[in-house]
């Protein structure tokens, strides 16, 4: 692939192409990235969610979880994902076999161009896989979803968290989908602002908390 690092020429001169990397930070705002974990349930059943998020901002734009991961299923998943009215250009996945010939047409007719990553790599899907260990890290490996259903709404939950609620320091630090508050500006380093409270909300039965200012009533 174009876009995948080669060595540099034995004369020392630039290469004259662009760098995965490059090609990455260039077009991040385009890119949309997927890519498929295990789950297994506490009756050993074998279930697959699916990832997908933005590049630029880091947001997770869609999770769900099948037993029976088909290229059919995949597709309609990102169906629902991308709006008609996207500014994406580019999706990357890799040769799963989920990810057929015809999804890959299919996405192309949605306006995206298809880059597939190289076999045994993927370090060229890098922010998607991190994203995935993320999740296990801060929610599968501390759950044990009971059935399909149970396993939708922990990620779900999850998902909130990480686009509204979970600081990401290569952001700023800042969160994905961040909101818009509402609170005088302060010069006295951490104190509260007057008329104002912290607010705790639990998260996954408190194994996540978040935090926010409220103000308080009159």
């Amino acid at each position: 692939m174009k876009y995948l690092p080669k060595s540099p020429p034995a004369n020392g001169k630039p290469r004259g192409d662009q760098r995965w990397t490059t090609f990455l930070k260039n077009h991040a705002r385009g890119i949309i990235a997927c890519d498929f974990c295990v789950v297994v349930t506490a009756t050993f059943r074998i279930l697959y969610v699916l990832v997908v998020m933005e590049h630029a901002s880091r947001r997770l734009i869609h999770l769900n979880a099948t037993a029976h991961p088909t290229a059919a299923w995949t597709l309609q998943q990102l169906r629902e994902t991308i709006p008609s009215d996207h500014e994406y250009r580019f999706i990357i996945h890799d040769h799963d076999a989920i990810f057929s010939a015809e999804l890959d047409a299919s996405l192309t007719r949605l306006g995206l161009k298809v880059i597939t990553t190289p076999m045994h790599s993927p370090q060229a899907n890098s922010l998607c896989e991190r994203l995935i260990g993320t999740l296990r890290r801060e929610c599968l490996d501390w759950i044990i979803p009971l059935s399909e259903g149970h396993l939708r709404k922990v990620l779900a939950s999850w998902m909130g968290h990480y686009n509204r609620g979970r600081p990401h320091s290569s952001l700023g630090p800042g969160i994905p989908d961040p909101r818009l508050v509402d609170l005088p500006v302060m010069t006295c380093g951490h104190r509260l602002p007057l008329g104002h409270r912290v607010l705790s909300r639990t998260i996954l039965g408190e194994l996540h908390h978040e935090y926010a200012m409220q103000r308080l009533a009159a």
